[in-house]
């Protein structure tokens, strides 16, 4: 039931909004003792609590998890080293969004300067 073999064999995650620590332990084929564990370890792994601390865990939640598992199972990083490439990719990821928005906004003020600019060549 919770081997730990690769990310490919794990079922598919359904369209739910919310997920029980239970059914994320079976989709991610990882005991709940140890989501709690990772959930102290890995700063961005935050679910939900509600009533009486339960814990409800998101789509992206079960995904960051999948890549935990991915990471320490597969990949044989340590809880630091993964909670390190975590973290740097994250970086990775906003400096490219960062860079894409700069992008972006260049090109729409380029555009802009070229529309200010079309009645002064065309003249009286």
């Amino acid at each position: 039931m919770l081997d730990q073999g690769s990310n490919n064999e794990l079922p598919a995650i359904p369209a739910k909004r919310y997920f029980t620590i239970g059914e994320v332990s079976e989709l991610c084929a990882v005991k709940p003792h140890v989501l709690r564990y990772w959930e102290q370890e890995f700063p961005a792994l935050n679910p939900v609590k509600r009533r009486g601390n339960r814990r409800y865990y998101q789509r992206h939640d079960v995904l960051m998890i999948r890549q935990i598992r991915a990471l320490l199972y597969d990949q044989g990083f340590t809880i630091t080293g993964a909670r390190a490439r975590l973290e740097g990719q994250q970086g990775k990821m906003e400096a490219s969004i960062s860079h894409q928005i700069v992008h972006q906004m260049r090109l729409e003020l380029e555009q802009l300067l070229q529309i200010l600019r079309e009645p002064l060549r065309k003249g009286p």
